[in-house]
């Protein structure tokens, strides 16, 4: 009788568990801040019913500094800290994607990252950005958002530098996970590529419900939009890019134009 060349039962590599690491990944990261964001938009509707209009109501993102700073050197590593927390998600998804990955680049483009990829990062940003905006406004004029404390950070010197890298942090962050992450990992569970769209934009919308009717379709809008282009090309730098200098202006233009814009 031949001996069985059958490895070892401990040494067979264990089937993927796709479905456990999207659940996983969000569970710490964005579907969380979905659930969060919902439960806030929840709370305005009580409002709501209590007569206030919901563009009164005043709403912020994750606060980026206090209102005052005595330690300035703490503050920076505090920040720095924060900004490093913010990109673990992104971290844990590009670990998991090395070990199953979906292609070159482990399937979302890393390996390629140059002058084509902020050229058409840049191009998404105004794609995206302007029309945004104009959304932003009618938005809030129709009462459809609340007013959007975007930043909190104070006036120091150290402000525009801090929010650039929140900017991209941010970039980072979400179209690592929600769009790169999230898309290879459904497809390599079979999933169509019109529901994993739906999804992932489900997603992007939902933890952004905290700015009202108007975040959520925003910003899946925007996740369709990317999600349909990433599917087509695997390459997610350029949207990373994109995000990026979109949060970057958002940010920086708040502060400059809170209190002399109407709307901002």
């Amino acid at each position: 009788m031949s001996a069985s060349t059958d490895p070892p039962v401990a040494e067979r590599a264990a089937p993927p568990r796709f479905g456990l690491e999207l659940v996983a990944v969000l569970g710490v990261s964005y579907g969380l801040s979905g659930l969060t964001a919902f439960l806030d938009f929840l709370r305005s509707q009580i409002v709501i019913q209590k007569g206030v209009g919901f563009s009164k109501v005043a709403t912020a993102p994750i606060k980026s500094g206090s209102n005052t700073v005595h330690y300035q050197y703490l503050d920076i590593l505090d920040q720095l800290a924060s900004i490093l927390a913010g990109l673990a998600p992104a971290f844990l998804a590009v670990v998991l994607l090395l070990r199953t990955p979906g292609g070159r680049g482990l399937g979302i483009g890393l390996n390629r990252f140059g002058v084509r990829e902020v050229g058409v990062g840049l191009g998404f940003a105004g794609l995206i950005g302007i029309p945004g905006l104009g959304l932003v406004y009618v938005a809030r004029e129709l009462g459809l958002n609340a007013q959007i404390v975007v930043t909190s950070f104070p006036d120091v010197w150290y402000r525009v530098p801090t929010l650039l890298l929140e900017a991209f942090q941010q970039g980072i962050g979400e179209e690592v996970v929600v769009c790169a992450f999230v898309l290879t990992r459904l497809a390599q569970l079979g999933w169509s590529n019109s529901r994993a769209l739906a999804l992932e934009s489900v997603v992007r919308g939902s933890y952004h419900l905290y700015q009202g009717f108007g975040g959520f379709v925003g910003n899946a809008i925007m996740g369709v939009i990317f999600g349909w282009w990433f599917q087509r090309t695997k390459r997610v730098w350029p949207l990373v890019i994109a995000h990026g200098v979109i949060d970057a202006m958002s940010f920086i233009g708040y502060v400059y134009l809170h209190g002399r814009v109407s709307w901002i």
